[in-house]
This record gives C-alpha cells, structure tokens and sequence, in this order.
C-alpha cells in the first residue's frame, strides 16, 4: 500500500516546516539562554544586540523559507 505522490508531498512539508522551526527555536534558545545573550544586567551589551540582530534577521528569513515552501517555490 503506497501514498499518493500529492499526500506524499504534502506530508513531507509539513514536517520540513516543523523541523526548520523547531531547528531555529533550538539555535535561539541555545545562543539566548545558555550564553545568557537574551538577557542584561543594568543595560544592553553587544552581545545583547548582536543576539537580538540575529534573532530578527533569522526570524526574517525563516518566514522567507517558509513562504517559499508554501507557495511550491522550493
């Protein structure tokens, strides 16, 4: 017993979606709170903006990504 080829696809971007997401939240999570960038003492340091410019840039291009792979793009 075999898939359609549609369902097939359709399955498989879904869970390319999950795992790009669940990737990016592990990769923020880890440089964030483990190196303790998401957070600041009495004010802001580099890190500080350097995580939060990743952050946005990354959340960017994910969205970007997904968009892509949604509309049959990728």
């Amino acid at each position: 017993m075999s898939m359609e080829p549609e369902v097939k696809e359709f399955l498989l971007r879904i869970i390319q979606t999950l795992s790009m997401g669940m990737l990016w939240l592990l990769v923020n999570m880890t440089i964030g709170i483990y190196f303790n960038w998401a957070f600041y003492e009495d004010k802001p340091s580099l890190a500080n903006y350097i995580f939060y410019a990743w952050f946005l840039i990354s959340l960017g291009l994910l969205l970007f990504y997904f968009y892509k792979k949604w509309k049959g793009k990728l």
